[in-house]
């Protein structure tokens, strides 16, 4: 039986459902691709500066044509300096961060290559002058670094030799130091700064120091918004800062020629200074007892003071117990410089016998003194310790005071001298009337203490005239002309030597100015009830 297979006709798909209508299944995961995410303004600016730095040099005038598209493409004028002064800040911003790179990179191929670590650097640091200093601070920032150290401001010098420092200048190196400045030097020196040695050579002088009143007012005052270049009275007022700190430990202060510096001031920085040994003025306008009162009430450690005054021989304000309250409150004294002053035998005589350890003495210029407070020292304790002792044009030194003083040195006092200097270029007075003057050296003993004491070194330099008119003598200039630096350092080999003789006794009974029997030659100045005139130790 034949079998029939029927086949029926496949049933019709169902028509294709669009795109639109299909729904994505959930679990079915869903890929695109995101377009790219926008750039930091950061990352722009890196970007353009990279474009911009890596344009050709070659191309110089396509910047410039570049530049002139852009700027025509500005509809205005005030749209066109704007994208200048854009263009000026953009190039100058650029320029400067290329500076500070620039530093940064030296900076780092200096701590590299520079082989002393920082400790040694600062130490070296620290024996610069202060102008070397600065100009070392401004190499580069590893130096500047080391250099802010206050060590290295220890030793403060800004002396020059036209005034162009300030106050601002004086304040930023006191505050640099701060507890470890030890040494200050400021003001307007005539030439290069000398160090005093251990026979405190005179260097500063009145003749070649600098008047700075003669500075045009144009130079002194502020112009621009610039400080003036001048120091004045408050250029030492840190040192009374921080409570008095600052000034705890100066040893050494060295003041020239500040033409607007007061006394009260000077005092009121001494005051903050207890430790301070020594300490110099020149040229100062500033009374002497109040300065030397000051000195006695605050620096009790004092070894060293010179002190010459602006006006030779007009200031007379040194009263005897001013001296007093010195000698009993600085007994640490061995240089003592007076100069141009006014002062008398029996004040001089009260300071030399009262510092014991005073080594020298220089009272070139005073006015008033006659020699007689030399009578009877020698032989005295404060005597037998002096070395250097300096009477270089005192008006009134006497030919017979200076020749018992040679006597005494032919006796044996005065072991320890080595240095003596009674020069005087309008002669020695005479004993009678001091307007006679002595110009002549055969009347002094130079010869024999040249033999017998052969390791002191005399200077005595008159005129050459034998006589001076005392009209000349006083229209002169009282200022001193020669430093004694070349001579100290060489005096070994330029003595001088004179022939003569004298019979007078040095250790006579007459006495000395300060005593209650007088030379009847011997000149009494008068003087305020106040003082006393004889100092007992």
């Amino acid at each position: 039986m034949d079998t029939l297979l029927l086949h029926a006709p496949p049933s019709p798909s169902p028509p294709p459902l669009s795109t639109a209508n299909k729904r994505p299944c959930p679990s079915t995961p869903h890929t695109h691709t995101l377009p790219p995410r926008p750039s930091s303004p950061l990352d722009q600016i890196d970007l353009l500066l990279d474009t911009f730095i890596s344009l050709s040099d070659s191309y110089p005038h396509a910047i410039d044509l570049a530049f002139d598209r852009l700027l025509d493409s500005r509809p205005t004028d005030a749209d066109q300096s704007s994208l200048i002064d854009q263009a000026f800040r953009l190039g100058s911003a650029v320029l400067e961060a290329a500076k500070r790179s620039s530093r940064r990179r030296a900076a780092k191929h200096n701590s590299f290559a520079w082989v002393l670590p920082p400790d040694l650097t600062i130490k070296v640091f620290s024996m610069l002058d202060t102008q070397t200093l600065c100009y070392a601070a401004a190499t580069c920032s590893m130096f500047k670094k080391c250099a802010m150290d206050p060590s290295c401001y220890a030793n403060i010098d800004l002396t020059t030799v036209v005034p162009k420092v300030n106050n601002a200048v004086v304040s930023t190196m006191i505050q640099r130091a701060g507890k470890s400045l030890q040494s200050l030097r400021l003001g307007i020196v005539p030439g290069p700064a000398f160090s005093t040695g251990p026979c405190q050579q005179l260097v500063y002088t009145i003749r070649n120091s600098v008047d700075v009143s003669t500075f045009s007012w144009n130079d002194k005052k502020t112009r621009q918004g610039k400080e003036s270049p001048i120091l004045t009275r408050t250029c030492l007022s840190p040192l009374s800062g921080d409570g008095g700190s600052t000034g705890n430990l100066l040893r050494r202060l060295h003041l020239y020629n500040i033409d607007r510096m007061d006394g009260a001031s000077l005092c009121m920085a001494l005051a903050a200074c207890p430790t301070l040994c020594d300490l110099e003025i020149v040229g100062l306008h500033v009374e002497l007892r109040q300065i030397l009162t000051s000195v006695g009430k605050h620096c009790h450690l004092m070894e060293r003071l010179f002190f010459e005054s602006s006006k030779t021989a007009r200031d007379d304000s040194l009263k005897s117990p001013t001296c007093v309250d010195l000698v009993s409150s600085c007994p640490e004294m061995t240089s003592l410089s007076l100069r141009g002053f006014k002062l008398h035998d029996c004040k001089v005589r009260t300071l030399l016998k009262g510092f014991r350890k005073l080594r020298y003495v220089d009272f070139s210029t005073s006015y008033s003194i006659t020699g007689n407070f030399l009578r009877n020292l020698g032989n005295s304790a404060c005597g037998n310790v002096l070395e250097v002792v300096i009477l270089r044009d005192c008006m009134h030194l006497k030919e017979t005071e200076v020749s018992r003083f040679f006597t005494a040195l032919l006796a044996g006092d005065f072991k320890f001298l080595r240095f003596v200097d009674i020069s005087n270029r309008e002669g020695l007075a005479s004993e009678g009337d001091w307007y006679t003057r002595c110009c002549s050296s055969t009347a002094l003993p130079l010869r024999e203490v040249a033999l017998e004491r052969p390791n002191i070194c005399l200077i005595a330099e008159f005129p050459s005239e034998s006589f001076v008119e005392v009209e000349q003598m006083i229209d002169s200039d009282l200022n001193i002309e020669l430093s004694l630096s070349s001579e100290l350092n060489s005096y070994t080999s330029n003595s001088s030597i004179f022939i003569s003789s004298s019979e007078s006794s040095y250790h006579s009974d007459q006495g000395s100015g300060n005593e209650d029997g007088r030379d009847p030659n011997y000149i009494v100045y008068e003087e305020s009830s106040d003082e006393v005139d004889i100092l007992t130790i």
